[in-house]
C-alpha cells in the first residue's frame, strides 16, 4: 500500500472516529473514557482543557517510550500532531451534525450505542493503515506487543482504568461525579467489545474494503 492510500485509510478512520465523538456529545450521557481525565483534571486545575489533553497525551507516548524502550519509532511522536488534526475533523462533523440532542433518554441511549459504533469502525480502520497511532491507541498498542493479548481486551482494560481513575479523583478532589456519567462506563465497557466483535463477524468485508479503497 503506497502511502497515499494509507493517508486515505487513516483519515477516513479519524472522520468515522470524529463522528463518534460528535454523536457522543449529542447523546449528554457523558465524556468518553479517553477524554475523561483530562475533563477531570482541567476541572480541577482550572488548565483549559485542550492543554491539559495535550500534556496528558504526552504521558501517553511516555509511557510508549518506557514500555517499547528501543523499539519505540521516534516518528510516533507525531502522534501528538495528529491529535491536532483529529481536533479540527471533531470540529469539521460537529457543524455537520447539528441538530440539537434529544429530550427521550431512550434516543440519547441510540446516539450513544451510533458513536460508540462510530469509534469502534474509525480505530479499526486508522489502525489497519499503520501510520501513527493517536496517543492513547498507541499506548495500547505498546501494551499489546508485550502482553500479546488481543487489542479489543486490551482497549477494554485501557477505557475501564481510564474511567475508573477520573471517577476517584473527581471524588477526591471536586466533591462528585464531573464529565463521568453512565455513557461513559457504557463506552467504556463497550469499544472494546465492538471492536472485537467486528474484527471477528466482519474481517473478510472490513479487508474488501480496504482492498477497495487501495485500488
Amino acid at each position: 500500500m503506497d502511502k497515499f492510500k494509507k493517508v486515505m485509510i487513516y483519515c477516513l478512520g479519524l472522520f468515522f472516529l470524529a463522528m463518534g465523538v460528535t454523536f457522543s456529545i449529542k447523546s449528554q450521557l457523558g465524556i468518553s473514557p479517553v477524554n475523561s481525565i483530562p475533563y477531570v483534571l482541567s476541572l480541577i486545575s482550572g488548565i483549559e482543557q485542550g492543554h491539559v489533553i495535550i500534556a496528558v497525551f504526552t504521558v501517553f507516548i511516555l509511557v510508549q517510550v518506557v514500555l517499547l524502550k528501543k523499539d519505540f519509532k521516534l516518528i510516533n511522536v507525531f502522534q501528538i500532531v495528529f491529535s491536532t488534526v483529529f481536533g479540527y475533523f471533531v470540529t469539521f462533523t460537529n457543524a455537520i451534525f447539528s441538530f440539537p440532542s434529544p429530550d427521550s433518554y431512550f434516543l440519547k441511549l441510540g446516539l450513544l450505542f451510533i458513536s460508540m459504533i462510530l469509534v469502534a469502525v474509525g480505530i479499526i480502520f486508522y489502525l489497519r493503515a499503520e501510520i501513527i497511532p493517536m496517543p492513547a491507541e498507541g499506548c495500547m498498542i505498546a501494551i499489546q506487543k508485550i502482553t500479546k493479548k488481543e487489542f479489543y481486551k486490551i482497549k477494554y482494560s485501557f477505557d475501564v482504568s481510564m474511567v475508573l481513575v477520573s471517577i476517584v479523583l473527581s471524588i477526591l478532589f471536586l466533591g462528585g461525579l464531573n464529565g463521568v456519567r453512565e455513557g461513559t462506563i457504557i463506552a467504556a465497557i463497550g469499544i472494546g467489545k465492538i471492536i472485537g466483535f467486528m474484527e471477528r463477524r466482519f474481517k473478510s468485508q472490513i479487508h474488501r474494503l480496504v482492498r477497495f479503497i487501495q485500488t
